[in-house]
């Protein structure tokens, strides 16, 4: 488990990513990045990816170009909706429930550009960064489904509570850390794991923020 990745390919040569072994699933909470512009150099670096021994799943966050995500069709991996950049390298879709390794995770990708305005005068901003109504009643029924439990839940922001633990202004949450609330109430689950905010840090026993960091999923088991 790790947090933003923004595109940068020199991340997976350093030291906390050591712990990442052959066969191993490496879970990236949003801001993948590396589906940005569409460039040679971002060719290359999708391949370099291609070569790295263990699977690297992610949820999307804001810095993803969903224009060039949503014409990669849609295929099934470990009971939940994905759609594959590599042969190990693969986007978990927002509301959906997977069994990877034995655990069940809820993946729900999203999140809203601070910078928005900036983005949109440079073309690198799409609406599609914040979820559909549509997303979040399917993300519902799948926790419905599943009677509100899983393992583990995997997001790209936090809920409205935990925006607010960590003192980010009113003005930054949206329908989405909304939601997240209402997970965090009907839910039954382990952990919650997510990026965005750019630290390393444990809000509480289950809400863990992560961003350079590389942890087990289990935090009781010892780093590898």
């Amino acid at each position: 488990m790790t947090g933003d990745l923004h595109g940068e390919l020199a991340r997976f040569s350093e030291r906390q990513m050591k712990v990442v072994k052959k066969r191993d699933t490496l879970l990236v909470c949003g801001d993948f990045g590396f589906v940005w512009d569409g460039s040679k150099e971002e060719q290359k670096a999708l391949k370099a990816l291609g070569k790295f021994p263990f699977t690297i799943a992610f949820v999307d966050g804001a810095h993803e170009n969903f224009e060039l995500l949503e014409r990669l069709p849609v295929s099934e991996w470990c009971g939940g909706k994905v759609r594959w950049l590599q042969e190990n390298t693969v986007q978990l879709m927002r509301g959906e429930i997977y069994e990877i390794e034995g655990e069940r995770i809820f993946a729900f990708g999203g999140g809203e550009s601070p910078d928005k305005d900036i983005r949109r005068e440079d073309g690198h901003w799409w609406a599609r960064e914040l979820p559909s109504p549509e997303e979040i009643e399917e993300g519902r029924r799948n926790l419905e489904a599943s009677f509100h439990e899983v393992d583990y839940i995997i997001t790209h922001e936090p809920s409205a509570a935990v925006k607010g633990m960590l003192n980010i202004g009113e003005d930054y949450i949206n329908s989405l850390n909304i939601f997240f609330d209402e997970v965090a109430k009907t839910c039954k689950f382990k952990r919650w794991f997510f990026g965005s905010c750019h630290v390393d840090k444990v809000i509480s026993p289950r809400q863990i923020a992560v961003f350079g960091d590389v942890l087990p999923l289990d935090l009781n088991k010892k780093k590898r």
